[in-house]
């Protein structure tokens, strides 16, 4: 298999030569945070077998959210809580896309950008929920922001996940939808642009271009939703690429597999460098937060949730704090006992109880 770390190795010096001019420092540190992801390079971990007392060094994962070996238990814990949060109703997913024309204006001005759509986005249905004529309350939404298409072109989106039952606080009652359908597409993409280009004027932000009269929304049924959220989960902290589907390395150049939008195998080759920073683009500003749960999915609304489960019945999966998996003695198989971490010399290994004895 192809790592990314070995890309880096091999064509991060072209990197440097062909985008010096657009790396930012987020890219550096995504860039030396993958590199250095458990190999040799990087600080190390010393642990102890609790039954042979066989010794070993194991090197630290680099913890960073693009990087495709990192962050499975998180992932796991995400997915965890937002099952515990599933409700009796048909789900709904909900894309909010931006046009081709503001891709540059959110590439240059990310943090901002990609906050207003996640905020926009939610207002939308947020507006649209309170004047539905069968809903007329308050919605429930799980929004993550994506920033790359299948084949990891820069395309900022954000997918939205939404249970198609509503409360009205005023009258205490519990409304929902039935079949596939939540709002009307055109008239959310009316909203949501006439929002966008209201905000965009409120900061000061400059559209080069002529911008569309017609945006894009798009919003189908998706059954329970537990496999909505596990697509997300699936994109939310593994990166932009599996390393599986790193197919080739060959005379500097680089090639990939991705499903399309018709489930059809695709293949794409670029230049070592260009694979790079195509990977690099899909990094995050530091700090942001790419999810986000609103109105009655919101974190402050637990009690709420198990009252309407508790209401219809409903038994969810309960949350529960999942230890990290342990590391195993290769020598006989128990769990090994973590002695230090961020060692930066390496211990001899202890390899028997006899040898410990003396």
């Amino acid at each position: 298999m192809i790592l990314v770390s070995d890309l880096i190795n091999e064509y991060g010096e072209q990197l440097h030569q062909d985008y010096k001019t657009q790396l930012m420092p987020d890219h550096h540190h995504a860039l030396t945070a993958l590199k250095h992801c458990r190999t040799s390079d990087t600080l190390f971990m010393q642990t102890q077998c609790r039954s042979c007392l066989k010794r070993a060094q194991f090197p630290h994962s680099c913890g960073h959210r693009s990087c495709p070996h990192c962050q499975h238990h998180e992932c796991e814990q995400w997915l965890m809580r937002q099952r515990a949060k599933l409700l009796p109703v048909n789900y709904f997913m909900v894309t909010f896309t931006l046009p081709a024309e503001l891709r540059p204006t959110a590439w240059q001005h990310q943090h901002l950008v990609y906050d207003l759509l996640l905020k926009l986005s939610w207002e939308t249905l947020r507006s649209f929920g309170l004047t539905d004529k069968k809903l007329q309350g308050k919605l429930g939404a799980i929004s993550v922001l994506h920033t790359n298409t299948r084949s990891l072109d820069y395309h900022p989106h954000v997918h939205i996940v939404v249970p198609g039952g509503a409360l009205d606080e005023k009258h205490r009652l519990w409304r929902k939808k039935k079949g596939k359908y939540l709002f009307n597409q055109k008239n959310m993409a009316c909203v949501f642009r006439a929002k966008c280009l209201a905000a965009f004027k409120e900061h000061g932000l400059t559209i080069k271009g002529k911008l569309p009269e017609k945006w894009v929304v798009d919003c189908r049924g998706i059954g329970r939703g537990d496999k909505a959220i596990i697509y997300l989960g699936k994109y939310l902290y593994r990166g932009v690429i599996m390393e599986k589907n790193i197919i080739r390395n060959h005379n500097g150049y680089v090639t990939f597999r991705y499903t399309d939008n018709k489930n059809q195998t695709q293949i794409r080759t670029l230049a070592g460098a260009d694979f790079l920073w195509l990977l690099l683009r899909h990094v995050l500003p530091k700090g942001f937060r790419r999810t986000r749960d609103y109105g009655l999915l919101h974190s402050n609304s637990k009690r709420l949730i198990k009252l309407i489960q508790l209401v219809f019945n409903f038994m969810a999966p309960p949350v529960t704090k999942r230890k990290r998996p342990g590391i195993t003695c290769s020598h006989c198989g128990d769990v090994m006992q973590i002695l230090a971490v961020k060692q930066r010399r390496k211990i001899m290994p202890i390899t028997s109880k006899k040898e410990w004895a003396t």
